[in-house]
């Protein structure tokens, strides 16, 4: 068809023409007889009706309007650094047992050795409850939470919600996604999930891949094209085309299981044979159903990928989306390199960054291989890096190779066929079913350390390194066959397309004896009288207030970075030991990027606990002053804490982003654009204001000024959008700033009101 090829804004014109296999079509299209077409004799308002996520939302949806949807889930599935948080919360609102089925999975906190007993007493609480409640319990190293999904909770035409960013099933027929914990609370109270009906966008695939190229290839250019322009942010990605029945079912998991990394709200996928074999081969054909768009169906914009010219990819620090074909990295790869260099020390000027140093002997080479986890560590991928290496030796240099299988069945069928004993030939090392490479946990690469992953991030930290602290590695992003390559070479990066192997397929048996001998099924079966098992880390949340009449923050914060992750806002790796403990996690929010914010924070916070104590503080009073009779402000304005960066975010979906500034007295961010649905609705449930400003409003403003928003409780209470404000300069000059708060649903707003998602639900049980 012609269309009009979207700008893939902040691209080099060398890499638009690299990447000429992805189309964006920024227009609606029609799905005909499986083509895509200008149009197809039916409205638009109708034609929509006929894709997939729609008819899938709508079956979910008790809503009596289908433009505003009410979802009730099928699934759920929470890992040990989410779950213990939200079973609290939905506790504390009252919950008697889990109403879905809700695996419970032990993939992320499984290093005893980082904070004691800490993460095992999280374990005991996860058993304990899955027993009280009526859950499912995966004990730890048995499967990764996206792993178990697939294999025991996936149904075509089914949802599921996770509390992790990376719930995505869309490749079995399962529209699933990935929020805060709060969200998950809602339904274990029975309550829904409330979002506007998203647009739809096809992806269109068509080719072959060719042999090297695997499913990290195709995500990470996917990623590329539509990240940074926002092509996708918060709608559904409708995956169909005749390049679907190319593709095994271990590569279409992969490629979907990254749509998280283009900030989309969901997947879906049409299914076929492929499909019906993956639930043949787990023992579940029932769950197996034929889904595709009806004829004419109608989609707001179109992805196409032309698999046959997907190249090996690579990407470099700080995201999926800076990425590269492999070929055109080696030929660049002193500018490429300097370039993150520079950037990592505008970042983190205490860290020394040097990975030019890389650049030798003909080649760039890499310190460490790893895959791992929900996108690297399948079956497929392991068994064909095991062909690739097959014969081949990492050396004994510097170069070390991990290998994480991504359930314990599917390391009992890498044994049967031979590829784990290949692969501990070649030197690598085989390692449980863990998370940890993914959020930096395991394998930390030394100082100044490259190392390629076939994983879901390389943002920072993302290998465990503390870069504010002048420690340095760096993440690449590759797929499991052009790190096989990489390894069998040394270390010295490789396409895997460079390397001469055999592929040979290997069909998947699952065998679930493990499962039924060690997992603890209990949906269904609510036992009352158990009791929890709280360890000393295991902590209620604190007392969290009304929102007042008037709302004064001060800005702790103030990040004018283009995007900010959540990672940055509360880092992953050794602080998930502190998930069950919200104060002591709390020391930990922004600590990565502005290390002075929790010292600011809890300066704000003992004037507001002074002011609720006393009535008074001269602090407030000062401030107050500027803008008003300060006695008369100071019994009806709440004191807290506020974030402003320009679009804050991007990433996981853990609550704790939100939740630990709240905790500190956050009550209020203000940015130019929310990354991710996900991101604020935490904001929300937690009862911190989404503030918003004008994209081209100056923010030049600086830690320590405030915000006085008067009549905001009103302004929440009657839906008013716009909402006028003061900022208040540390010298005691007055800016009026305009303040926005868009499309509330009235839980949200009875949420805010209350305080937070807790205090919404106490008063409905009172």
């Amino acid at each position: 068809m012609s269309g009009c090829e979207y700008n893939n804004m902040g691209q080099s014109p060398s890499f638009q023409e690299v990447l000429s296999l992805i189309h964006l079509t920024n227009h609606g299209v029609y799905l005909v007889n499986g083509v895509p077409q200008e149009a197809a004799g039916i409205e638009p308002s109708e034609a929509r009706k006929r894709t997939m996520a729609y008819r899938i939302l709508q079956a979910h949806s008790i809503s009596d309007d289908p433009e505003q949807l009410k979802v009730r889930f099928d699934a759920m599935v929470s890992h040990d650094i989410t779950y213990v948080g939200i079973i609290q919360q939905a506790r504390a609102s009252g919950m008697k047992e889990f109403p879905i089925p809700y695996a419970l999975t032990n993939c992320h906190n499984s290093l005893c050795a980082v904070g004691g007993t800490i993460n095992e007493d999280d374990h005991m609480f996860g058993l304990s409850a899955a027993k009280k409640y009526g859950g499912i319990y995966v004990p730890a190293n048995q499967s990764v939470i996206h792993s178990y999904a697939r294999e025991e909770l996936a149904k075509c035409g089914s949802m599921i919600l996770g509390s992790d960013s990376h719930t995505r099933y869309g490749a079995l027929g399962t529209m699933a996604v990935g929020e805060g914990g709060p969200e998950l609370a809602k339904q274990l109270l029975k309550n829904t999930w409330d979002v506007r009906l998203p647009e739809v966008v096809l992806v269109y695939l068509t080719g072959e891949p060719k042999r090297g190229v695997g499913p990290h290839d195709v995500a990470i250019a996917l990623v590329k094209a539509t990240f940074e322009n926002g092509f996708v942010n918060n709608r559904v990605l409708e995956f169909a085309g005749p390049g679907i029945k190319s593709l095994p079912i271990d590569f279409r998991n992969g490629i979907d299981v990254m749509t998280t990394e283009t900030t989309c709200l969901s997947s879906i996928w049409e299914t076929d044979e492929v499909t019906r074999s993956f639930y043949e081969a787990h023992q579940r054909p029932e769950d197996y159903a034929e889904l595709h768009p009806e004829d004419g169906a109608y989609y707001d914009r179109m992805i196409t990928i032309e698999l046959d010219k997907v190249e090996p990819m690579i990407a470099l620090p700080f995201h999926p989306s800076n990425a590269y074909t492999i070929r055109e990295f080696l030929e660049n790869a002193e500018e490429l390199l300097a370039k993150v260099e520079a950037d990592a020390q505008k970042r983190y000027p205490k860290a020394h960054v040097h990975l030019t140093d890389k650049i030798h002997d003909g080649g760039v080479w890499a310190d460490q291989g790893i895959i791992a986890g929900c996108s690297g560590g399948l079956f497929d991928n392991i068994t064909e890096a095991s062909d690739i290496i097959r014969d081949r030796f990492i050396g004994s240099g510097r170069f070390s190779f991990s290998v994480y299988p991504t359930s314990v069945p599917v390391s009992l069928e890498l044994m049967k066929v031979g590829a784990t004993a290949e692969l501990l030939e070649a030197g690598a090392v085989i390692k449980p079913s863990f998370c940890g490479p993914c959020f930096g946990a395991g394998d930390v690469p030394a100082n100044n350390g490259i190392s390629i992953r076939h994983t879901t991030r390389n943002f920072p930290n993302r290998e465990g390194s503390k870069p504010g602290e002048g420690q340095f590695s760096g993440v690449f992003l590759m797929d499991a066959r052009s790190i096989a390559a990489t390894a069998a070479n040394g270390g010295r990066i490789t396409a895997a397309t460079d390397i001469d192997y055999t592929p040979v397929h290997h069909d998947y048996h699952f065998d679930r004896k493990v499962y039924d001998n060690r997992l603890y099924y209990g949906f269904g079966k609510a036992d009352p009288s158990v009791e929890l098992v709280m360890g000393p880390n295991i902590t209620d949340w604190p007392k969290m207030y009304e929102l007042t009449e008037n709302l004064l923050v001060e800005l702790a914060a103030v990040i004018h970075d283009p995007v900010t992750t959540t990672d940055e806002l509360i880092p992953s790796g050794e602080t998930s030991s502190y998930r069950s403990n919200p104060l002591r996690l709390a020391e930990f929010t922004l600590s990565r990027r502005v290390p002075e914010y929790v010292g600011i924070a809890k300066g704000i916070a003992s004037e507001e606990a002074a002011r609720r104590a006393d009535g008074r503080t001269e602090k407030l009073a000062a401030i107050l002053g500027h803008v008003g009779n300060a006695d008369e402000l100071m019994g009806c304005t709440q004191f807290g804490s506020c974030v402003f960066a320009n679009k804050p975010g991007d990433g996981s979906a853990r609550e704790q982003a939100a939740s630990c500034q709240k905790v500190l007295g956050g009550f209020a961010n203000i940015c130019y654009e929310y990354a991710t649905k996900r991101y604020r609705s935490n904001c929300i449930n937690w009862g911190i204001l989404p503030f918003t400003i004008d994209e081209g409003t100056p923010f030049e403003y600086e830690a320590g000024d405030c915000v006085f928003v008067p009549g905001v409780r009103d302004a929440i209470a009657e839906g008013r959008e716009d909402i006028p404000a003061k900022v208040i300069r540390r010298d005691g000059s007055v800016d009026d700033l305009m303040l926005h708060v868009r499309g509330l649903t009235p839980d949200e707003k009875e949420i805010l009101l209350r305080g937070c998602l807790m205090n919404y639900y106490a008063a409905k049980q009172n």
